[in-house]
Protein backbone atom coordinates (compact mmCIF):
# COMPACT_ATOMS: atom_id res chain seq x y z
CA UNK A 1 0.00 0.00 0.00
CA UNK A 2 1.24 3.13 -1.28
CA UNK A 3 0.38 6.62 0.54
CA UNK A 4 -1.23 7.72 -2.68
CA UNK A 5 -3.54 5.44 -2.65
CA UNK A 6 -4.57 5.19 1.04
CA UNK A 7 -7.42 6.73 2.71
CA UNK A 8 -8.62 7.34 6.45
CA UNK A 9 -11.26 4.83 7.88
CA UNK A 10 -12.86 5.68 10.74
CA UNK A 11 -13.29 2.49 13.34
CA UNK A 12 -15.23 2.36 16.36
CA UNK A 13 -14.02 0.37 19.22
CA UNK A 14 -16.00 0.70 22.73
CA UNK A 15 -17.21 4.10 21.44
CA UNK A 16 -13.66 5.51 20.67
CA UNK A 17 -12.94 6.65 17.47
CA UNK A 18 -10.00 5.60 15.52
CA UNK A 19 -8.55 6.41 11.82
CA UNK A 20 -6.46 4.25 10.46
CA UNK A 21 -5.33 4.31 6.48
CA UNK A 22 -5.78 1.70 4.21
CA UNK A 23 -6.41 0.67 0.61
CA UNK A 24 -9.76 1.58 -0.68
CA UNK A 25 -9.90 -2.51 -1.33
CA UNK A 26 -8.52 -3.46 2.03
CA UNK A 27 -11.65 -0.86 3.49
CA UNK A 28 -14.66 -3.32 4.30
CA UNK A 29 -12.23 -6.26 5.46
CA UNK A 30 -11.11 -3.51 7.96
CA UNK A 31 -14.20 -1.89 8.93
CA UNK A 32 -15.76 -5.71 9.35
CA UNK A 33 -12.68 -6.97 11.46
CA UNK A 34 -13.20 -3.68 13.88
CA UNK A 35 -16.79 -4.76 14.03
CA UNK A 36 -15.30 -8.06 14.93
CA UNK A 37 -13.17 -6.64 17.74
CA UNK A 38 -15.93 -4.60 18.95
CA UNK A 39 -18.28 -7.33 19.43
CA UNK A 40 -15.75 -9.27 21.28
CA UNK A 41 -14.67 -6.15 23.28
CA UNK A 42 -17.75 -5.43 24.33
CA UNK A 43 -18.76 -8.92 25.80
CA UNK A 44 -15.30 -8.85 27.57
CA UNK A 45 -16.46 -5.76 28.94
CA UNK A 46 -19.96 -6.91 30.36
CA UNK A 47 -17.74 -9.74 32.44
CA UNK A 48 -14.57 -7.32 33.32
CA UNK A 49 -14.12 -6.32 36.77
CA UNK A 50 -12.17 -3.80 35.73
CA UNK A 51 -13.22 -3.18 32.52
CA UNK A 52 -10.28 -0.30 31.17
CA UNK A 53 -9.89 0.18 27.65
CA UNK A 54 -6.52 -1.18 27.22
CA UNK A 55 -7.64 -4.38 29.62
CA UNK A 56 -10.38 -5.15 27.20
CA UNK A 57 -8.27 -4.70 24.03
CA UNK A 58 -5.79 -7.05 25.28
CA UNK A 59 -8.13 -9.39 26.50
CA UNK A 60 -9.82 -9.49 23.41
CA UNK A 61 -6.70 -10.11 21.34
CA UNK A 62 -5.22 -12.73 23.49
CA UNK A 63 -8.84 -14.37 23.02
CA UNK A 64 -9.24 -13.57 19.22
CA UNK A 65 -5.47 -15.13 18.75
CA UNK A 66 -6.30 -18.27 20.56
CA UNK A 67 -9.38 -18.60 18.71
CA UNK A 68 -7.46 -18.45 15.31
CA UNK A 69 -4.45 -20.35 16.62
CA UNK A 70 -7.37 -23.35 17.40
CA UNK A 71 -8.57 -23.09 14.26
CA UNK A 72 -4.78 -22.75 12.25
CA UNK A 73 -4.34 -26.30 14.31
CA UNK A 74 -7.91 -27.94 13.47
CA UNK A 75 -7.29 -27.11 10.02
CA UNK A 76 -3.62 -28.39 9.63
CA UNK A 77 -5.38 -31.48 11.14
CA UNK A 78 -7.86 -31.85 8.88
CA UNK A 79 -5.14 -31.21 5.76
CA UNK A 80 -3.10 -34.07 6.98
CA UNK A 81 -6.00 -36.42 7.23
CA UNK A 82 -7.00 -35.39 3.76
CA UNK A 83 -3.77 -36.30 2.45
CA UNK A 84 -3.39 -39.19 4.36
CA UNK A 85 -7.08 -40.19 2.87
CA UNK A 86 -5.72 -39.31 -0.95
CA UNK A 87 -2.49 -41.35 -0.24
CA UNK A 88 -4.62 -44.23 0.76
CA UNK A 89 -6.88 -44.06 -1.84
CA UNK A 90 -3.66 -43.91 -4.90
CA UNK A 91 -2.20 -46.85 -3.10
CA UNK A 92 -5.56 -48.56 -3.56
CA UNK A 93 -5.66 -47.53 -6.78
CA UNK A 94 -2.06 -48.50 -7.86
CA UNK A 95 -3.42 -51.85 -6.43
CA UNK A 96 -5.97 -52.64 -8.67
CA UNK A 97 -4.12 -51.14 -12.07
CA UNK A 98 -1.24 -53.80 -11.33
CA UNK A 99 -3.68 -56.09 -11.07
CA UNK A 100 -5.58 -55.57 -14.10
CA UNK A 101 -2.72 -55.36 -15.85
CA UNK A 102 -1.24 -59.04 -14.67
Amino acid sequence: MNAMTSEPVALRLLDREFHIACAPEERAGLVAAAQFLDGKMRELKSNAKVPGFDRIAVLAAVSIAHELLTLRGERANQEQALTDGLAALRKKLDGLVDASVK
